[in-house]
This record gives C-alpha cells, structure tokens and sequence, in this order.
C-alpha cells in the first residue's frame, strides 16, 4: 500500500463567517475520501497534515485550492507504506500556529524567504550567518544545522521571550530561521523585525525542503514530525526514533533501551523515581483534600434527608415519643412541627412503585421500621476544614484531622464530614474508616481502600491489638505523675449521649502520664488499653481533670444534661500515635500526627 502525505500552510485572511461552512465542507469531503491527518483553519489561513491514497489526496487539494487565497498554496510530499496518522480532525482554531504575544500578521510583513539552495550555498561559502532554531527542545536534540543556535523552547510560546533575550550583536547580522515546515518562522518574522533584526530570513519550506533539495549538507541528525513515523532522514525516510507515549519527547534507540524506558508510561526524559512520584502524587491530593474541605459544602443550604430506622427499644410507641427517644437533641414541639410539615414520611408501595406517604404523631410504630426525615434549607455547623494527609498507600490512608470536625454523618452533620471530604477527595473510591474518633478530638485517623483491607485492619482495633497514644491538656494539676484508670463503663448511652462509670459496665483501662504542668492544667499523655467510647474522656474527668474545653464530661466524671455547644478553648484532646500491622505487609507500622500550632496556647 502507498500512502501520499502531504503538509501545507498558508497565511492568507480568511473571513471569520465562512470558517464554520469550511469546516463542515471538509470534514464531510475527508471522511467521503478515507483521509487521516489535522486541518485547521482560522482567520489567519490554513494548515494540513493530510495522508491517503493518491486519488483522495488529489480531490481534497482541488477543494483546498478553490479557497479563497489557497490556489497557490505550495505542498510538501512524501510517500510511505502505512498511514501515519490515526483519525480525521477538522478544526476551527484562534491561530494556526500559536505564538504567545499579541497578534501578528505575517502575510502582510513575513520576513523573506531563503530557498534552500541559496542556504545551502551560503554555508558552502562559509558566509558570516547566523542559523537560529525555532523549534522545541525535544525536536533540536533530534537533529538540526551545524552551528545553530538553539533557544532550549519548551513549548513555541516561549520563543517570543528567548529570541527578545538574544545579544544585540546578532541583530546586526544575517539571521536565518528554520523549522520543520516553515510556518513558525513564517509566523514569527514579524515579530523579528520589530525586535530590530535588520537582515531577518526564513527558509523557504523549513528543514523539509532543505532535505528534498540538499539532503543532508551542514544537518545533523533526524528532523522530527508530527505524525506517526515521529522523525525522518534527510531522504524523508521513516528512522526508528520513538516517541514517549507520556511525555511526547522523542527518543532515540540508546533511550529506549534505557532502563528508565517502560513502555507507554515513561522514558529518560519523564521518569520519575517512585519515592518522587509518590510525593509528587502526595501533594496534588493534598491540595484536594484542602480545596473540598475549605468549602465547607454543608453550610451552603439544601434539602438534608436521612432514614430513621426504629430500634428495638422504641417499638410500641406512638411515633412522636419514638422519635424523641432516637434522637433526643430534638424537643417534641420539634419532632411535632416537623410532623405537621410534612417532613417525615413513611415509604409505602403503590402500584408497583415505592413512594413516601405523610404520618401522623400517634401512629404506633413496630421494630426496623423506616421514617424518612427532610429538611428543607439546612445549614450545618461550620467545621475545622485542616486535614494532614499524613500518609498513604495502596491499602490504606492516615490522616490528621483538626476539631470540631465530625467523622462520618451523624446528628446534625451530613456533608461537613471527615468521610464526606474524603470520598470526594478518591473518587470513585470510598474509602472505610478502621476506627472511631470524636468530632472534637484532633489527630489521627486510618481509612482502608478497600474491603479486603479493612477485614484486616478494623479486627487490630477491635482486639486492643493496636498501640494508640493520646495528647490532652486537663484542667488542674494530678497529685500524681502516673497512674492506671481502671473505671468500668456503662454501654448505653445516656439521653445526652455521653457514657458513664459503672461497676458492672465495661472493663476499660487507661495509663496516663504526666508530660508538663503549668499553673491551671497540665500536659498528659494517655494510653488506651481498650477501646471503650468517650473512654480517655470519661477516665480524666473521673480522675478529677477533664480535657480543657470537654463540652460533657465535667470533674468527677460527670456530664452535662445537654452537650455544651461552645465552650471557652477548643477540647485539647489530640489522638497523636497509632501503630498497627500493615493489612498488606504484615510489618508493624507507626505514625504520629504533628500537634496543631495554636493547641494549648490558652490556658
């Protein structure tokens, strides 16, 4: 099979109003012709990359040429045995070539041209010239002119920055500029001349042309191109450079066989050490972590709907003391306004279809049964948005969370969670909290990835088999240095949902260990042995020094009726250490979360 390429360009006004009929007219005339390659057209003209079978090759070139301005336009030709391109695209575009500095109109003041002969015969005679590459660095380090300067682009945007940096000394002499095809210094010349380049040229047709008439005279290397075949010889052959599927730098035999070379992923140019790479991959997702949660999205107003599920303990009931029993933080005048609202509803089938009906406060009410609650316009409470993605793997993630900051929906919090932030911060994954901690506690956190990890790490925490270090400022001064908590604790929550110390509760032990004292509280250390709720909480206060800012538990170990929605300071309980068994290694882990800087400044 023969494949004829072509490339064009021409910088030639085309009338803003016909582009899009253009577009359409080609798009229906290449894909008719089963041509591949880019055409794009904008205000300022055209530019093709276009391969097929001669025939077809022909017809879109007679189209092209019925354009107005395009009759002329000269083509580049080559031949291959494989289409080099992969699809039809048919674009409208600002520019044809960008070039990053304010418009330019090359057809009107294009530098002049240079043909390839007469370049070829300058360099012969050794004439005082100046060769300059406008090409990108990738596309240099393939191959260019003996001598020429290299201006080390990234990207074509660049060049009007490089070329305005370059000595005055060389504006004085002939400078040639050279690219692929000819279009960027076409582009350019311009541009040139207003940075007062007094004998500025262009090669004629670019380093292609250069190889159709002069071969290989003062080149070295390869010319790159932008298609499948990568890069050419100076007899417009196909060479066996390579390009990174990752990076697009173009690579040469000794960089693929490099063993930083893998493949569609990377190559000596974009290899990335994995400890880097990780950082690298650290730090993006930290910055998303920050982002969502600085939104605070559950204080922007919306429609808050949760099932309520009736427990065991409420069955009989008229629904309204149900309801007040489940959830004790609403008054009845609440629960019974929200009734009347219309805001609780009851599922019910109708006609195959499940839909929620309204109920009434009497209604008894049988175990397992389900309520829908709907708030309309509800605000939840701001939260501390300061998140430290202290560590992450393919198995689980640490953070450390700052307070108040709930960790997963709960009483009047839905969206302004820890879980909520993280499940938009993975998406799609949803990630699985290990274990528990309190939205007032600042510190650490472990989530699994998934369900595999977590059937592995969640039974640590439930065991004891976990070694847990906590931070807490309690008001006071102990009598002691250290001392062993051993108060049992009740397991049913109390109506203000705190626990409480009882003799035939729950076992639960706690080591605490003085760290600093100052005049009104001092620093500890407390060490869970078991993992009771509110257990380090309840302990200090029984033990007659409640954490600083605890919004229940009071000295003695007592609570409040009711939690204490603002208190003087923040609660100064900090979960600090966590060391656990890797749920995929097996090895003992250990992290420490860093102590928040404005934690127990205020006494």
């Amino acid at each position: 099979m023969s494949i004829v390429n072509i490339a064009a360009y021409r910088f030639t006004s085309q009338p803003p109003e016909s582009l899009q009929s253009n577009r359409d007219a080609l798009r229906m005339l290449c894909r008719s012709l089963d041509l591949k390659g880019t055409i794009l057209l904008s205000p300022e003209g055209i530019n093709l990359f276009v391969a097929g079978a001669r025939s077809a090759v022909d017809d879109v070139l007679a189209h092209i040429r019925s354009l107005p301005g395009m009759s002329d336009i000269p083509i580049k030709e080559s031949i291959t045995d494989y289409q080099p391109f992969q699809r039809m695209l048919v674009k409208i575009k600002r520019e044809i070539i960008p070039v990053g500095c304010d418009a330019i109109a090359p057809e009107q003041n294009a530098a002049p041209k240079l043909t390839p002969a007469e370049l070829k015969a300058w360099l012969n005679e050794n004439r005082e010239v100046v060769l300059l590459d406008t090409r990108n660095d990738y596309e240099v380090a393939l191959g260019t002119f003996r001598g020429a300067i290299d201006l080390n682009l990234k990207n074509f945007r660049e060049f009007p920055t490089a070329a305005s940096a370059l000595p005055d000394a060389i504006k004085k002499k002939p400078v040639v500029m050279f690219c692929t095809g000819g279009i960027r210094c076409e582009k350019i010349g311009p541009y040139m001349k207003g940075l007062g380049f007094e004998s500025i040229y262009q090669l004629e047709g670019g380093i292609l042309k250069y190889f159709e008439e002069c071969e290989q005279a003062h080149y070295e290397g390869e010319c790159f191109v932008f298609d499948q075949r990568v890069a050419v010889d100076p007899a417009l052959a196909p060479t066996d450079a390579k390009e990174c599927f990752a990076c697009k730098h173009v690579l040469t035999p000794d960089d693929c066989r490099s063993p930083q070379y893998q493949e569609g992923s990377s190559c000596p140019y974009c290899f990335v050490p994995a400890e880097v790479h990780a950082q690298q991959q650290r730090a993006a997702r930290q910055s998303k972590i920050d982002r969502i949660a600085s939104e605070q999205r559950g204080c922007t107003p919306y429609t808050n709907r949760r099932w309520i599920s009736i427990p065991g303990r409420c069955a009989g009931m008229p629904l309204v003391d149900a309801l007040l029993a489940y959830y004790p933080g609403y008054a009845r005048d609440q629960w019974l306004s929200a009734i009347a609202e219309g805001e609780i509803t009851a599922p019910a089938a109708t006609k195959g279809a499940w839909k929620t009906l309204p109920v009434t406060p009497d209604r008894i009410v049988r175990e397992g049964e389900r309520f829908l609650h709907a708030v309309p316009n509800y605000v939840e409470p701001a939260i501390d948005p300061r998140i430290e993605l202290v560590h992450e793997d393919e198995a689980i993630v640490v953070v450390s969370k700052g307070a108040p900051l709930p960790l997963h929906p709960s009483g009047r919090y839905q969206k302004n969670t820890l879980e909520a932030i993280l499940h938009a911060a993975y998406q799609p994954e949803k990630l699985r909290p290990a274990h528990r901690i309190d939205a007032m506690t600042t510190g650490l956190v472990v989530f699994t990835r998934k369900f595999m990890f977590a059937s592995r790490l969640q039974p640590q925490f439930a065991s004891g088999d976990v070694d847990k270090s906590y931070l807490a400022w309690v008001e006071g001064s102990p009598a002691w240095d250290s001392t062993q908590c051993e108060w049992a604790i009740r397991n049913e929550a109390l109506p203000n949902g705190g626990r409480a110390t009882d003799v035939d509760g729950q076992p639960a032990s706690t080591s605490v260990r003085v760290l600093e004292r100052r005049d009104q509280t001092t620093l500890v250390e407390a060490i869970p042995y078991t993992g009771r709720t509110h257990q380090i909480r309840l302990h200090l206060a029984t033990a007659g020094h409640p954490v600083v800012g605890d919004p229940l538990y009071v000295s003695g170990g007592n609570s409040r009726e009711t939690l204490e929605e603002k208190t003087s300071s923040p609660m100064l309980l900090h979960a600090w250490k966590l060391a656990f068994d890797h749920p995929i290694t097996g090895q003992r882990v250990a992290f420490e979360a860093s102590i928040p800087k404005d934690w127990g400044s205020k006494e």
